[in-house]
């Protein structure tokens, strides 16, 4: 196994995030690491070619340590991945689901969960993540106790699904972001191809009235569409606010360009930083028409 074949990951074997890396990369070698840190840690040592992080969850929302680790983990985004989170009880060979009395798994997906474990009147019981918790059912033997984790977690484990798809709701998706060492920008999309391409900045503004609308008009008045804005705390000061943004289009195109550079103008000197450009993923514009959104 060589490094240009790894793909790191948080979490342990069978996590929703090793599901993620094996369906984009089927070719690679996942590399399960404790935490995020140690995930971007894989690949600035070369450990690991490609990192695969998540940050937002269509339920539970934003992943707020990675907002935090990306514009200073030294990696760059050149894709992004939607995964669909298919929620299983897992349990030991033999196992019945009139014999189960407790079910464990991580704290979002007990509660993304809550139907199923109501109706079978099961006792739920937190662990720090959905792969942990099927590893400890299958350690336990004990049949009347359950874990709640991927199909894939079933087969690393040796556990049987009793039950499928008993997530709550129908659209429960993550979005995962593919990290490189190198950033690897895409070219221009041909007029008329239809592709788009993902714009991905952090910036923060000059503490001055009005600096944020500002900012943000050059993005208004050169038409390019913004998908994302979200703010948060850096450095424990309540003064200091960062701004993570995703916006339609290519930094060489003349209209992202003068929005950059407007931006730049009210922001604070060198705080705009271009976390990466990569190509968006069909599902963004799949799932907006199936939402019947203009």
């Amino acid at each position: 196994m060589t490094t240009s074949n790894v793909i790191a990951f948080q979490g342990l074997p069978g996590a929703y995030s090793d599901l993620s890396c094996r369906t984009v990369f089927p070719e690679m070698t996942t590399l399960p690491c404790a935490t995020f840190d140690d995930a971007f840690a894989a690949v600035r040592e070369g450990r690991a070619a490609l990192a695969m992080i998540p940050v937002e969850n269509s339920i539970a929302g934003r992943v707020a340590d990675n907002h935090h680790l990306l514009p200073e983990g030294g990696l760059h985004i050149i894709g992004e991945h939607f995964q669909r989170v298919n929620h299983q009880l897992l349990a030991p060979k033999g196992a019945t689901l009139a014999g189960l009395k407790t079910v464990r798994s991580h704290i979002q997906a007990l509660s993304q969960c809550r139907n199923m474990t109501r109706e079978l009147g099961l006792t739920a019981i937190s662990h720090a993540d959905t792969a942990g918790a099927a590893a400890e059912i299958a350690k336990l033997g004990d049949p009347q106790h359950a874990a709640i984790a991927s199909s894939l977690a079933a087969d690393i484990y040796g556990l049987d699904i009793l039950k499928g798809g008993i997530e709550d709701a129908e659209h429960n998706t993550t979005r995962f972001l593919i990290l490189s060492r190198e950033p690897k920008t895409p070219p221009l999309p041909a007029e008329g191809t239809g592709a788009k391409i993902i714009t991905t900045f952090v910036f923060r503004v000059r503490s001055v009235p009005a600096a944020l609308y500002k900012a943000l008009g050059g993005f208004a008045t050169n038409g390019i569409n913004m998908t994302k804005l979200e703010s948060y705390m850096v450095g424990g000061h309540f003064t200091q606010t960062q701004f993570y943004a995703d916006v339609e289009g290519h930094p060489e195109e003349r209209s992202l360009r003068l929005a950059l550079e407007e931006l730049a103008f009210f922001a604070r000197a060198g705080e705009v930083k271009i976390l990466g450009v990569y190509p968006a993923n069909p599902f963004r514009y799949q799932e907006s028409q199936r939402i019947g959104e203009d």
